[in-house]
Formats: structure tokens, C-alpha cells, sequence
């Protein structure tokens, strides 16, 4: 493992004042370093307490050059783009800017189980942090979910960490190395951060594997075509263990009849679908790669199927909030992009009233619209600009309604629906619009709901 050299007196600047980098300034001022923060915007007053008590140097609502550009090393909050002038004077300085998960990643020799995907990465991290706990294992989950992974590192550092990892802090590593790596699939999504090239966008995902070797493991969903192609013409060190629902595989995890098989290491497991507590053929998947995962750092199969019988899924994804007059009222505000709400739809078998809309990130939802015509009798529109979502579908549903609260959204809802419905809010767009992130869009769902 990379460790840093002559570390005593290094400046190491971190650009973001948030959850990764303020755990990056702790941790950072733990090894030795000379700690300085600076972000662009306000510091929330829990984070500035964490700075003043740990007595670092720090700056809010702005940049100052200066104290930047003098670096040895910089932490970018994932948030930032690469394309910032800021961070290109960094680059052209010969400084390296890297992100959180590299930086903690040099001062762990925990084994790491990294996943990525454009979706399914929550309730992956989350089902498989909670298969190796209920399994007995010192077992850490951070990185896009939770604390941070710096932080967790400096403070109590497990002996596993299941991290998941976003194509943006993927774009910040140089040697993190995960020895599990799982890919939960690749559909377009913030493409106006990859010069709307998707080809950009796969590059930066598979870059989990990038620094695997052929002791490390890479599991994957074998029926996802983006991923195919890519294997098929980039040489990838580590062993392949691929999932899939369409056809058996000879190592890795498949669906035989009504029976999950997990094959690893000539060892053979299988649990029948019955049992999952998680709804949808993206959660089966989901399940797969967990499962896959806690088999190969050796839980037994009597907890690992236990622990999948009691898992109850992540907040914010398909989580039902409560039936009004026969209606199901659902929060997927973690949806943000078209193939969420794509397994949305396709997971639901009542009539939806559909809420969607929110600040869009190129969004293309022609994949959708089979789904719309079977299955939505109503959209609701919710965000400051809807006319992408009208024109693709005013024609197709037979009432679309535009709102702009979530209290208005839910109410006009509730009007809409009739006994066996659904209400889903699904929206396929970012949240920053009208909210704070997709938590906050989540819980004002379910507060309005609530005060129907």
C-alpha cells in the first residue's frame, strides 16, 4: 500500500467543507500534515466546530488563491468539477488534487469492498454492510452513504470497510484499490459533468478496477449490455464474477428456477427468492452482488441468510410510507436519474399517479415510455422548469399537472387517485431546485402525506 513520503510540514489543502472533507481534515491533521479548508460556500456550524477544536486553518465563502496554489497535495469534494479554473491551476502546477476515498485509502490496511453503478449502489453498500455485521465481522460503511471514510479511518478503522462510490470520487483516485469491486450496472447519468460522452461516464465507473490485480475480485451484472461491451475490448486484472437473471453463469451468481446461486471457490449456495424482503428485479440483482460479496470474505450460509430475510432496505428507495383510502403512497426520492424510476415503474402492479421532475441532468426518457403508457394515468410535475417532461409526455398520459411545493404535488395527488392506486414520487431529476438534496425532497413526501 501506497503510504505518503515526508508527510511532517506537507500542506495538504482540501477544497469543500463538507462531510468528506472535513473527515479528510481530521484525518489529514492525525498523519502530520499542515491542514488547510477552504470552501466556496457557507460551513455548517457542526463542521466549523470540528475545525475550530481541532484547531485548523480555514476559509468560507471563498477561494483565496494564495493559500490554495502553495499545496503539496489537495482533497476535492466530489462536487466540485474538474473543469473549475481553480482546479486546473492546481493541475497545471503539477499539484495533485485527489479525492477523499484515495487519500483514507492510504492509511487503511482494511479489506474493502467498493461498489459502484449508476443505481443500486445505496442498497447494495447497505445490504452488504449489514450481511458482514450480522456475520460477525468489524465492519465499517462509508464513503457516499454515512460518515465519512477518512474519518471512519482516523477514528476507529474496522478491519472491513463497504464504501460506496460515485463516479466523482472515482475520477480523484490514483492507486485505491478495492479487493471486492462491484458494478451494479451503467446507464447514462451526469453526463453534464462528462461533456454529455457517455463513453466518459463508463470510463470513470470501471475505474474501480483500474488498480485490481488478479487476487482481487470484480463482481458485475453480466445482463447490463454497457458493461459486456466494455470487457469485451478492456483487459481487466482481477477475477470476474458476474450476476445475472437472464442465464446461468459458471462462477458468480445466477437465477435457477426460483432459487438465488452464489458460486464461488467451487462452493455452491442457494436461497430461494421468496425470502427477500426487497421488492423488483433491481433488488434481485442487488442481493446477488451482496451475497456474492459476503461469501467471498467467508460468511457463513446460515447468517447470510438470515441477515437478507431482515434486511429492510434503504430510506428513500421504493420506501412505502403509508395507505391512504386504499392508495400507496411511495418515496423513491432517491431516484434521480431515468433507470431508477425505470425499476420503479416496473416493480409497481397498480395504476401510478406519477410524481417526477426536479432539476434535470440531460435527461433522456424515451426508455420509459412504454412503461408510462401501461402504467401511469397521471403525472404531476414537480420542479421550476417541467417543459421537457411535458413535451416527451403530455401526450401520453391523460392528465399532467405542473406544481411547484411538495405539499401542493401531494395534495393535487391525492385528488388524482383512486382506491388500488399508487402515488410514487420518482422524480428522475436531481433535487436542488426546490430542495435541499433527495433526503430533504423525501421527507417533505412523507410529511405532506402525513397532514393530508
Amino acid at each position: 500500500m501506497k503510504k505518503d513520503d515526508k508527510i511532517k510540514g506537507s500542506r495538504l489543502v482540501i477544497l469543500g467543507a463538507g462531510e468528506s472533507g472535513i473527515g479528510t481534515a481530521i484525518l489529514g491533521k492525525q498523519k502530520g500534515y499542515e491542514v488547510f479548508v477552504s470552501d466556496r460556500g457557507k460551513i455548517k456550524d457542526k463542521y466549523k466546530d470540528v475545525l475550530e477544536h481541532f484547531d485548523m486553518d480555514w476559509e468560507a465563502e471563498k477561494h483565496t488563491e494564495a493559500k490554495i496554489l502553495n499545496a503539496d497535495l489537495v482533497m476535492k469534494s466530489p462536487g466540485i468539477p474538474d473543469t473549475v479554473p481553480l482546479v486546473k491551476a492546481l493541475r497545471e502546477k503539477g499539484i495533485p488534487v485527489i479525492s477523499e476515498i484515495e487519500f483514507a485509502s492510504r492509511y487503511t490496511d482494511a479489506t474493502i469492498i467498493g461498489i459502484t453503478g449508476s443505481n443500486g449502489k445505496t442498497t447494495t453498500t447497505m445490504l452488504t454492510h449489514h450481511i458482514l455485521k450480522q456475520g460477525g465481522l468489524n465492519v465499517g460503511m462509508a464513503g457516499n452513504i454515512g460518515d465519512s471514510f477518512a474519518k471512519m479511518v482516523a477514528e476507529n478503522d474496522p478491519d472491513f470497510y463497504v464504501l460506496e462510490i460515485s463516479s466523482f470520487q472515482l475520477d480523484g483516485i490514483t492507486n485505491f484499490r478495492p479487493h471486492i469491486a462491484i458494478l451494479t450496472n451503467i446507464t447514462p447519468d451526469h453526463l453534464d459533468r462528462y461533456d454529455y460522452n457517455f463513453e466518459n461516464y463508463i470510463d470513470s465507473k470501471f475505474r474501480i478496477a483500474e488498480n485490481q490485480t488478479e487476487d482481487d475480485f470484480l463482481i458485475y451484472d453480466a445482463d447490463d449490455p454497457i458493461i459486456g461491451d466494455w470487457l469485451k475490448t478492456h483487459p481487466i486484472k482481477s477475477k470476474l464474477l458476474p450476476f445475472s437473471i437472464e442465464r446461468e453463469v459458471e462462477e458468480g451468481a445466477d437465477l435457477v428456477k426460483n432459487n438465488i446461486r452464489i458460486q464461488t471457490k467451487n462452493e455452491t449456495l442457494k436461497m430461494t427468492t421468496d425470502a427477500l424482503t426487497l421488492e423488483g428485479k433491481h433488488n434481485l440483482k442487488n442481493t446477488m452482488a451482496g451475497m456474492t460479496a459476503a461469501k467471498l470474505v467467508g460468511i457463513r450460509k446460515q447468517g447470510l441468510l438470515e441477515s437478507i430475510a431482515n434486511f429492510e432496505g434503504a430510506p428513500h428507495r421504493l420506501e412505502k410510507v403509508l395507505k391512504i383510502h386504499h392508495v400507496q403512497y411511495i418515496n423513491d426520492s432517491k431516484a434521480t436519474n431515468v433507470n431508477s424510476v425505470f425499476y420503479a415503474l416496473d416493480s409497481i402492479k397498480t395504476p401510478i399517479v406519477w410524481i417526477v421532475g426536479g432539476e434535470d441532468k440531460g435527461n433522456d426518457y424515451k426508455p420509459l415510455m412504454s412503461m408510462v403508457r401501461e402504467k401511469v394515468k397521471a403525472i404531476v410535475c414537480l420542479g421550476m422548469d417541467n417543459e421537457t417532461i411535458k413535451d416527451v409526455f403530455g401526450n401520453v398520459v391523460d392528465l399532467l399537472v405542473e406544481t411547484y411545493a411538495m405539499s401542493e404535488a401531494v395534495k393535487v395527488a391525492y385528488k388524482i387517485a383512486e382506491r388500488g392506486d399508487t402515488v410514487l414520487l420518482s422524480p428522475a431529476c436531481a433535487s436542488f431546485d426546490l430542495f435541499k438534496n433527495y433526503e430533504d425532497r423525501g421527507n417533505q413526501f412523507k410529511e405532506a402525506i402525513k397532514n393530508l
